[in-house]
């Protein structure tokens, strides 16, 4: 065999070998699966973000919702009346009884309770006047707002002989506590007072009332 058909027989051997390493197997080509390819992947769109829902609102207190106590009483802080909340004046009613009006009128910036009955004393003279009729209880009490006024009726004694006209009263008020009041006087010019016979009545709303009880 001659050189030029040796190199021939060799150079096509090693073709089929190359052919046979880069060709596809036989198992892939029965299988019919195709090589995958990539492709491009979609741009993520942000979604937007949700609304905050609103908070839900939950009843506070001295609503009237379930949750939340009870509205309190206005007139939990309204206090009695003393004599350094009013001014006090006496006014003659009826000269033929000797009847005077009294009125305090709250001077203060508060609200204020007039209690039962004022206390009066006359002039220079022991005792005071007696109580005349019922007073409400301290709940329905007569509640004075800065520059109300409430009423009260004074009865003059009949001129009988045993008592003694007076030319001024002195007022403290019902506190229904210990506290030290400064009275306040008011003139009351030929108010006779009779052992017994002067009364005075609750503190009411209107005048009229006052001199009727």
């Amino acid at each position: 065999m001659s050189t030029v058909r040796r190199a021939a027989i060799v150079l096509a051997a090693v073709s089929a070998l190359a052919l046979t390493a880069c060709g596809p197997t036989e198992d892939d080509a029965s299988s019919g699966a195709e090589t995958p390819t990539a492709s491009p992947a979609k741009s993520a769109t942000p979604s937007k973000p949700a609304k905050p829902s609103a908070p839900s609102a939950s009843p506070g207190k001295g609503s009237s919702g379930g949750g939340g106590g009870s509205s309190p009483d206005p007139d939990y802080d309204v206090f009695p009346c003393s004599t350094y909340d009013v001014k006090f004046t006496a006014t003659l009613a009826e000269p033929t009884t000797s009847s005077y009006l009294l009125k305090i009128t709250n001077k203060g910036t508060k609200a204020c309770r007039a209690l039962g009955h004022p206390v009066v004393t006359f002039g220079d003279l022991d005792g005071q006047a007696t109580e005349r009729g019922e007073a409400p209880g301290i709940e329905d009490a007569i509640r004075l707002d800065p520059g109300e006024s409430a009423y009260a009726g004074l009865m003059g004694g009949t001129k009988d002989g045993k008592g003694k006209s007076v030319d001024s009263i002195a007022m403290t008020m019902n506190t229904e506590s210990d506290l030290e009041q400064t009275p306040l006087k008011a003139p009351t010019p030929g108010l006779y007072v009779s052992p017994d016979k002067n009364s005075v009545t609750a503190w009411v709303g209107n005048a009229e009332d006052a001199l009727s009880l």
